[in-house]
């Protein structure tokens, strides 16, 4: 029997028994992802920028839920997003709104970027990335890198010359022209030297292969190889050269893991001497090709012969090139030939367009530098930079149905926060895919982040009243004999916090102490060489500053 739906009937006021709890399937990403993230890190993260007095705000974990949201469904616009959400059940649970609660203004979201800035997100995503160091899916020893331009959200027709006097009749030409002159915009080369976008000055006019000049900008990232976690990242201008961000995405990478870098894999464009000699000077292995410097077709550094003896090159045809100067800033001399030997030389064609002659240049650290090369074309690094290609290239398609290939919002600073989210997402979902059983939301901010191999000083010369142990906390005040090392021991014992399935294993470190974890029943001893890895749970607390999180890796 065909049933018919009653038309004309009363829509009910009052529904009893009704949770958006059970309107949400098991299954839904938003279910996981709710509780593997702790999002009230934010209350503490920007207290700074509220005040004591005047109208209650949106809640901080509601305003990064849905900029998450905006990010993670490639909503259009912030209206957008807002005229949405009363339609999506799953939405208004995942921001723990019911049915009848008031959704707020599109423009509260606005106001929260320009009032937090862009530290907070940053801090969002360097807490998913400890997140996924304690989930045992970064390895943290060699990573890869490489920059991808987007697209700002300007077009041509704002883009003017600030040479031209139609520009300088523009009312805001003084403004302009500080905007061109800021230390962000790093190239000054070209058409980035004299001409601007009004509508959005940071982005930089770039072309690159198919793409014929727009105003981009773009985006630099280290990736893990273990799960192709995103461990460092970083926005700029198109102008700047990927390579010159190799040394910052380390140390971030490094902070962000703690765990110290060993292999470098990267393009040609991060082939440069001083990127070598960095590495070098770091102990890391720099599996990147040379970059080629001088036009195609013409005589390279090595057609050219040194002379240690005279200081000299020889050309190809036996002509030498002298030491004409050295640059200071860049450690480098230059050599050059005389200009009426090179206009009679029968291979000219073949080795320099320059009317001046044919200069070459050397670093002050030549022989470290070649060594380098040398080392970065061995088969290991040839493996590495072909596993680059593809690694990289997923990496950056991943981010693409999350609206990464243009830009959100006008401003450097605004393009940052739409990567630090970009790439939080992306490794929310790694979590998602490796972590079977994730702990809540509320226990991941208990514990913080595991530590592997951290060193703390010792406990004799500390102020620290709280020690936290597998989430549960110790007053050090309460027992006295805590301050030695058998002393904090009894007190662990006393206060239940060694229990039969869990037992710690405390070693003398110099100048500190070092605290391990490992499961009852197992020799420690036996575990070291076996499982370097493992992962301790305790953090210290002093009672008068946050939560300080210590690690060495060297541990």
């Amino acid at each position: 029997m065909m049933g018919r739906q009653a038309k004309g009937q009363q829509v009910k006021m009052f529904f009893k028994g009704f949770s958006l709890e059970q309107r949400v399937r098991p299954d839904h990403p938003l279910r996981k992802v709710k509780k593997l993230i702790d999002f009230d890190f934010t209350y503490e993260a920007v207290a700074k920028t509220y005040g004591i007095k005047g109208n209650v705000s949106i809640p901080p974990p509601v305003i990064l839920k849905l900029m998450l949201l905006l990010i993670f469904y490639n909503v259009r616009s912030e209206r957008e997003l807002m005229a949405t959400m009363p339609e999506r059940n799953d939405w208004l649970w995942f921001i723990g709104y019911d049915l009848d609660d008031q959704i707020p203004d599109h423009s509260v979201l606005s106001k929260a970027r320009s009032r937090w800035g862009s530290d907070a997100f940053k801090d969002f995503f360097e807490r998913i990335v400890c997140q996924c160091v304690e989930a045992g899916l970064v390895d943290g020893s060699k990573i890869f890198m490489d920059s991808s331009l987007i697209q700002a959200d300007a077009s041509k027709s704002s883009i003017i010359n600030m040479n031209s006097l139609k520009s300088q009749l523009n009312r805001h030409y003084k403004e302009l022209e500080g905007r061109l002159d800021d230390e962000n915009r790093e190239s000054g080369e070209g058409l980035n030297g004299t001409h601007l976008s009004t509508t959005d000055p940071d982005a930089s006019i770039v072309s690159k292969g198919k793409v014929r000049s727009q105003l981009s900008y773009k985006v630099h990232r280290a990736v893990d190889e273990q799960s192709e976690v995103i461990t460092a990242t970083a926005a700029t201008t198109g102008a700047v050269n990927e390579g010159h961000l190799l040394n910052d995405l380390i140390d971030q990478h490094t902070e962000n893991t703690h765990s110290e870098v060993e292999v470098v894999v990267a393009d040609s464009q991060y082939g440069t001497v001083k990127n070598y000699l960095e590495c070098l000077d770091r102990g890391i292995k720099a599996h990147i090709p040379p970059l080629r410097e001088g036009n195609k077709g013409l005589f390279s550094e090595e057609d050219f012969r040194y002379d240690p003896q005279d200081d000299t090159y020889v050309c190809p045809c036996g002509n030498r090139l002298k030491c004409q100067s050295f640059n200071k800033e860049k450690q480098v001399f230059q050599y050059k030939c005389g200009k009426k030997i090179c206009q009679v030389c029968p291979m000219r064609d073949r080795c320099t367009t320059s009317k001046e002659g044919r200069t070459l240049k050397r670093h002050l650290r030549h022989d470290e530098a070649r060594s380098m090369r040398e080392k970065a074309l061995s088969p290991g690094s040839i493996r590495d930079i072909r596993t680059r290609q593809h690694l990289m290239e997923r990496s950056f398609a991943r981010a693409v149905p999350f609206g990464f290939k243009r830009a959100r919002w006008r401003r450097l600073w605004k393009v940052q926060i739409q990567e630090y989210l970009t790439a939080a997402i992306q490794n929310i979902m790694v979590l998602v895919r490796n972590v079977k059983e994730p702990r809540s939301a509320m226990a991941n901010a208990m514990r913080g982040p595991a530590l592997s191999g951290a060193r703390f000083s010792d406990l004799g010369h500390t102020n620290e009243s709280f020690l936290r142990v597998f989430g549960r906390h110790i007053d050090l005040h309460s027992a006295p004999q805590a301050n030695s090392k058998s002393g904090l021991i009894n007190a662990l014992c006393q206060q239940q916090f060694m229990t039969g399935s869990e037992k710690m294993l405390w070693t003398t470190a110099r100048p500190a102490w070092e605290c391990r974890h490992f499961s009852f029943g197992q020799q420690a001893e036996n575990l070291l060489p076996m499982r370097p890895s493992l992962k301790m749970d305790f953090v210290w607390l002093k009672s008068s500053s946050p939560l300080i999180r210590r690690r060495d890796s060297s541990a």
